[in-house]
């Protein structure tokens, strides 16, 4: 008998709410991941290095998915992942731009 696949939720573009946004982005792990996505394109989650445990990462992108920050789609035994860039934009024109650029400017001068 064949496992049922897991549906996994998005928010609606119109749905997706600031406060949201801004939780999932303001946690370092969270932005890790969305920096190796908004960089690399479409990935799976296991491509993805984040320094914690299996089940804390599993629990990084359900926040991501939920707050709509990041779509994921089931292939196989893999969850790919792509940033929801145009419709954070279409919400909030500018926000994901400047949360990017400032994180990568923050790993920039670390460096």
């Amino acid at each position: 008998m064949q496992p049922i696949p897991e549906t996994l939720s998005h928010p609606a573009t119109s749905e997706i709410e600031r406060g949201d946004v801004l939780h999932a982005l303001s946690d370092e792990a969270r932005l890790s991941i969305v920096l190796a996505v908004a960089d690399g394109g479409e990935c799976a989650m296991r491509a993805i290095e984040v320094p914690v445990t299996k089940s804390t990462c599993t629990h990084h992108f359900k926040v991501l998915r939920e707050a709509g920050v990041i779509r994921q789609r089931q292939v196989g035994t893999a969850r790919l992942n792509t940033l929801r860039s145009d419709d954070l934009n279409e919400r909030f024109p500018g926000l994901l731009d400047s949360v990017l650029g400032a994180a990568r400017s923050r790993r920039g001068a670390a460096a």
